[in-house]
């Protein structure tokens, strides 16, 4: 299990998973071995061979969005822990699979670490990020260059508040790992939002947004 980052937590990012090129994430207690699995996308094999000695704690979902929940059953059958959602993205799941629900403000204890809950509604409904110390993850709210798509303007709006209100106030040095490609920082971001902020925009504007061309 490859560490995409060792210090005061230890994350393992499991890339490209399935056509849509998702991550996903194991975050984890560098002195407890305690570990949480962020998202549950298809072709779970990839994340399960990947836990190792890691004591999974739960298995948390971003948001409910098909390709981030693909592997719901797989990694609640393979793992036995129990899998947490907001209640808002809850009946993108399919009867019983979600065991509890993610908070604005919760505090998920992971041996020594803490992972904060952070509501950030606009790519869907229910769309949480997770924060602990100055690492995020961000499922599709952020990206390098660019929030999620949207599927409205009023849902645009909301996502561009989301993101300017909860996640571009924290450190610029904030390590944000996102549902799918690379990874960014909360500097950039406020860069690149910075560019977009400074035109002008069509009141319906939504989709797939681009902060540096849109």
């Amino acid at each position: 299990m490859p560490l995409h980052y060792d210090g005061e937590v230890q994350i393992y990012k499991v890339p490209h998973m399935t056509y849509m090129d998702n991550n996903s994430y194991i975050v984890r207690c560098p002195n407890t071995g305690e570990a949480v699995i962020i998202d549950a996308p298809g072709e779970p094999e990839k994340l399960l061979n990947e836990i190792g000695d890691a004591k999974i704690k739960a298995i948390l979902i971003t948001h409910g969005h098909g390709d981030h929940i693909a592997g719901v059953r797989e990694m609640k059958s393979g793992t036995g822990k129990e899998l947490g959602i907001h209640k808002e993205d809850e009946p993108n799941l399919s009867s019983g699979d979600a065991d509890f629900f993610l908070k604005d403000g919760d505090t998920i204890q992971v041996g020594d670490v803490s992972l904060k809950v952070m509501f950030t509604p606009g790519h869907t409904p229910g769309a949480v990020c997770l924060l602990t110390g100055k690492h995020l993850f961000s499922g599709d709210t952020l990206f390098p260059g660019g929030p999620g798509a949207s599927r409205s303007p009023e849902a645009f709006r909301q996502l561009v508040e989301s993101i300017t209100s909860r996640l571009l106030v924290l450190p610029e040095d904030t390590n944000v790992y996102p549902g799918h490609g690379g990874d960014t920082t909360i500097g950039a971001a406020k860069e690149e939002f910075a560019v977009f902020d400074s035109k002008p925009h069509p009141e319906d504007l939504h989709g797939e947004i681009a902060w540096l061309t849109s």
